[in-house]
């Protein structure tokens, strides 16, 4: 497996493969780059790197100064999370570009804190991400310790507000472009983190707003947690790459 590592302006992004198509991989809450690969994920998938299917671009998180901040308003968090957003969009994403060629299409991906971001990028800019892979996520920012009042920033981060009021062209258009998968265990931690209340929430959502989704929900005996994450994973991934 090729695999190296690249420094770009206050983040890291670790790639792993040849070519194949690119998956952009969002770590869980405050997580780095390597994350993936110190906790098997990667290896769970090498054979579909090893063939050329798949290329994977893992990325260091910005959580600690955004989402994560409790101590500041959700509103200024939200506001945060722009400098994210920023740094994906001007340096990571003309990086894949360059590096896995222009025609490829980027997937995104990520568990927990992680698959909020794999969702609200893809919803964002569906057409940089037209495919989201989306792993035990709670996708209301709402419910994170969440003070202070709210504003634009809040709601246009926020799939649980955004997606409910879809409409006109632009939703007949990410009914076109988007393609989401939702994956979420019913074992431990699952509750208490919200993914379990969030993820079918979510899937009603883009259900009533006829956007392209799947929903596969495992049982009691799954948890939040990377050995769950790893069978997911493994389920999923050939059938898009």
């Amino acid at each position: 497996m090729r695999h190296y590592s690249v420094h770009l302006d206050h983040g890291t992004v670790a790639v792993y493969g040849h070519w194949g198509r690119p998956l952009l991989v969002f770590p869980t809450e405050k997580g780095d780059a390597w994350e993936w690969a110190n906790n098997g994920m990667v290896g769970e998938v090498d054979s579909l790197i090893e063939a050329g299917r798949v290329k994977l671009y893992c990325v260091d998180s910005f959580d600690a100064g955004t989402w994560s901040a409790h101590h500041l308003p959700l509103e200024e968090r939200a506001r945060n999370h722009a400098a994210y957003e920023s740094w994906i969009l001007d340096q990571v994403v003309p990086h894949i570009r360059a590096d896995s060629g222009h025609a490829a299409e980027i997937a995104t991906a990520g568990c927990s804190l992680g698959a909020y971001h794999a969702l609200n990028f893809a919803f964002r800019r569906a057409d940089l991400f037209p495919l989201a892979l989306c792993f035990s996520g709670n996708y209301d920012p709402g419910t994170w310790n969440a003070w202070g009042e709210r504003g634009d920033a809040v709601y246009f981060n926020n799939p649980t507000d955004y997606v409910a009021h879809l409409h006109g062209d632009h939703l007949d258009w990410l009914r076109e472009q988007l393609s989401i998968l939702l994956v979420c265990g019913q074992g431990q931690w699952e509750d208490t983190t919200g993914a379990l209340a969030s993820t079918p929430r979510l899937a009603a959502l883009l259900r009533d707003k006829g956007i392209r989704h799947e929903l596969d929900m495992w049982g009691t005996d799954t948890p939040h947690d990377w050995p769950a994450w790893h069978a997911q994973l493994i389920k999923h991934l050939p059938r898009f790459c």
